[in-house]
């Protein structure tokens, strides 16, 4: 009996990553099942670091998939050839699509128009919607209607609230999937060398660069206004970066003033003497990721999913604009509504010396306050449930294939 096969479509660097997961869940359930996928936007690096095939043309645009933060961003895409690429990557989904038996779309009204295009049987994941948003999903009309359809098996959604919203508003199919990213946030066993005493405060400075070197410039200058106002009992800094941004630190402990051994920076005042001890060191991993997170008593992030994943596991979030395209002030501030009172935006533009003063003291605060510590271990649960949102997706397409494990 040939095996079945599914496409997986996606638009965007989360969507990729929250899909890869399920397909991890799927090959270890049922490693008969052939898969491709579609990425439409960048250049599908979560598919192709697990040797998924990618069936259509690939490109990363400027604004990296963020045009919805700046006009200018898509006029820039636009310029970059966007209408082109899309339209070729839809020719290459169709072309694909009558040898499927299944198709998985996650993202918004891109991703599942493609599937709803294709005429085959499509599950949705909406990962980036929802209703924690505005308190209620507004869809577009041609969203609805492609998710409405009979060819939409089921809409899984990130957190409960919107698949709550969206059963009330008539789509019955919705329910709650969570983060699938969640199901592989444990600790490897990395030697972080941690100080029992100390807590330890995670540096998340996001996955795209070069905005993530932008960014982790940003972040070494607030742990120095963070090491002016740190309380006597000490706290202890765990930067985790992508690979290519591991390589420029020798740079950027340069342009900041730090020095660099092995992976530790370390930061001492002008006029620090030799013999003096450096006033805070941070150490840099990039293979220590679900470690670092879960270890951490705080997160100052300037990311996306990986935020989400700090905030479900319970841990607070200070969070400070940069300069973009990704991680922007109406960035963090609408991530703010998504993720609640675990997460705290400082300053309302890109950060400056006296946003980062505030934001060092309110770390300080944050970590002082028991109990908003223990809220945040309640809210992130409440709002994307708990693990295993790989495994119960894996299993829906495999039971809408027909297929058991």
């Amino acid at each position: 009996m040939p095996s079945k096969r599914i496409l997986f479509i996606s638009n965007g660097h989360g969507e990729d990553n929250h899909t890869s997961h399920v397909i991890q869940t799927l090959r270890q359930l049922c490693p008969s099942i052939e898969m491709a996928a579609m990425p439409i936007v960048g250049e599908g690096k979560a598919y192709r670091s697990l040797d998924i095939p990618i069936i259509g043309p690939t490109q990363t645009m400027p604004s990296g998939g963020f045009f919805y933060m700046k006009r200018l961003y898509l006029l820039k895409d636009f310029q970059s050839g966007l209408i082109g690429l899309t339209w070729r990557q839809l020719q290459a989904v169709l072309q694909y699509a009558p040898n499927c038996d299944l198709i998985m779309a996650t993202g918004d009204f891109v991703s599942q128009t493609f599937a709803y295009l294709t005429k085959r049987p499509f599950v949705s994941f909406i990962s980036c919607l929802s209703a924690l948003y505005e308190g209620r999903l507004r869809l577009n009309p041609l969203l609805w209607h492609d998710l409405n359809s009979s060819r939409c098996l089921t809409v899984f959604t990130k957190d409960s609230h919107t698949a709550y919203d969206l059963q009330r508003q008539g789509l019955t199919k919705a329910q709650l999937a969570g983060i699938p990213a969640l199901d592989r946030l444990i600790p490897s066993g990395k030697d972080l060398h941690l100080k029992e005493y100390e807590r330890a405060i995670a540096l998340l400075p996001g996955s795209r660069m070069p905005e993530a070197a932008r960014n982790f410039c940003l972040l070494l200058q607030l742990v120095v206004e963070i090491a002016k106002v740190m309380p006597e009992s000490g706290l202890q800094f765990r930067a985790a970066l992508i690979p290519s941004l591991m390589e420029q630190l020798d740079d950027i402990a340069k342009s900041q003033g730090w020095q660099l051994t092995q992976g530790i920076l370390t930061y001492s005042p002008p006029g620090n003497s030799r013999d003096e001890s450096p006033i805070v060191e941070v150490r840099c991993y990039s293979d220590a990721f679900s470690d670092i997170l879960c270890y951490s008593t705080l997160v100052i992030g300037m990311a996306g999913l990986a935020v989400e994943q700090a905030v479900a596991i319970g841990k607070p979030i200070i969070q400070i604009p940069g300069e973009g395209p990704q991680f922007t002030y109406q960035f963090a501030e609408a991530q703010t509504r998504l993720l609640g009172v675990s997460a705290q935006t400082i300053g309302t533009k890109p950060a400056t010396p006296e946003i980062l003063k505030q934001a060092a003291k309110r770390v300080v605060e944050t970590l002082q306050d028991s109990d908003y510590l223990a809220k945040c271990k309640e809210n992130g649960p409440e709002r994307f449930g708990p693990p295993g949102a790989s495994e119960k997706i894996a299993r829906f397409l495999l039971n809408s294939l027909g297929e058991t494990e």
